[in-house]
């Protein structure tokens, strides 16, 4: 990403809505679902989150825009990185709804009705072969020639369904090129957030937590101990915020491979459709054609006694043909699009998902459990000893 397209860091929500480039605020509007990362089955090395994921220009932006945080601001600290959060999420619901809109059921049915039309070319030949062998020539070429221009009439106006299928499948195509590049910037965008997010809250803990606690005690006051004590509170709570949106990034990071594989889908359709016309329907024609002619051939060149042979010889290579390609075409209508076994290994990772966002979930409840009673016991020494500085 070039310095001209750094998300711009601000702490006004309107303004942050109304650009096109990132621009992170403090007062955002909508969470987003969090995620976790897939887990690992061969190890890979973990991605450390820091600064090295940035530009220079990048870097700076996070330093001037981690200075105005403030993590007494209760509010602040609620809302934070809220309106990236829902950027996401509004992303995931327009990845969901093209998906959801988008029915290639139909693309399908043509394709099934194309094989359809084909074939019964041959089939209604053969039938007219083996039953209508006392019908003169003149009425069985006219009957084949009415038969041809039905067929050929149908395939045409399949083939158009099928184009403008194709046509649709382009746009889908570059769409999802479109949303690749929106979830790379709203990635960058949740990075610089946590980034900015983590620098403050190492510059609290290591600057005006230990300076507020000498004040306590020193002075010996309630009200400098309270307030040492809210900061550590909210510390915490800024701190559980920026877990909140590194499980929104690493959406945001899943949503990419996902939009390629959607977009994969559409293009093998594509292709599908464009083998159709190109290969499948410009064979099928020339195979009826060939049959026309072959009928021509036999009604010039045959007497009655080798009128039987010559049909039956047609209707053997008619069957050797339709065959082929009927086989040629169920194999490419059969065909998956996507394997049962990545369907399977989406459902598992999804389940592994689920269950390790709900044992997260359990875990920090646990631990804030634990610190609130950590921190009764350390407010009550504390009371203590200050009553004991005064015996």
């Amino acid at each position: 990403m070039s310095d001209n397209s750094i998300p711009e860091l601000t702490l006004n929500p309107t303004a942050a809505a109304a650009e096109e480039v990132p621009a992170l605020t403090l007062e955002p509007n909508a969470p987003a679902a969090p995620a976790v990362p897939e887990p690992e089955k061969p190890k890979a090395e973990p991605v450390e989150m820091d600064e090295r994921l940035l530009s220079d220009a990048e870097k700076k932006a996070v330093e001037e825009f981690s200075k105005k945080i403030d993590i007494m601001d209760s509010n602040m600290v609620l809302q934070y990185g809220a309106a990236a959060q829902k950027n996401v999420a509004g992303f995931s619901e327009s990845a969901l709804k093209s998906v959801r809109t988008k029915d290639l059921g139909e693309v399908g049915q043509s394709l099934s009705e194309l094989v359809v039309e084909l074939k019964g070319f041959g089939q209604e030949e053969e039938k007219k072969g083996l039953f209508g062998l006392r019908k003169k020539a003149g009425n069985k070429i006219e009957t084949m020639k009415a038969q041809y221009a039905k067929v050929e009439s149908n395939v045409e106006k399949i083939a158009r369904e099928l184009e403008q299928h194709q046509v649709t499948l382009l746009k889908d195509v570059a769409m999802f090129d479109q949303m690749y590049e929106l979830n790379l910037k709203y990635y960058k965008e949740l990075t610089m957030y946590i980034l900015a997010g983590k620098r403050k809250l190492a510059d609290v803990r290591a600057n005006e937590l230990p300076a507020l606690k000498a004040r306590a005690e020193a002075s010996g006051a309630q009200e400098d101990a309270q307030r040492y004590n809210d900061m550590v509170q909210m510390c915490e709570r800024f701190e559980k915020k920026l877990h909140d949106l590194e499980l929104t990034r690493m959406v945001s990071v899943q949503m990419g491979p996902q939009t390629r594989l959607l977009q994969n889908n559409d293009t093998i359709m594509i292709e599908k459709i464009q083998s159709s016309l190109v290969n499948t329907i410009p064979l099928w024609k020339s195979q009826m054609v060939l049959a026309l002619g072959m009928e021509h051939t036999r009604q010039a060149t045959a007497a009655q006694s080798a009128v039987t042979e010559m049909t039956n010889e047609l209707l053997k290579k008619n069957a050797d043909m339709l065959k082929m390609g009927t086989v040629q075409a169920a194999k490419e209508a059969e065909r998956s699009v996507v394997d049962i076994e990545t369907l399977q290994h989406t459902n598992q990772q999804l389940i592994s998902t689920l269950d390790e966002v709900l044992n997260i979930q359990k875990e920090g409840a646990a631990k804030r459990r634990e610190a609130e009673a950590e921190l009764g016991r350390i407010e009550g020494e504390l009371k203590q000893k200050l009553l004991e500085l005064h015996n």
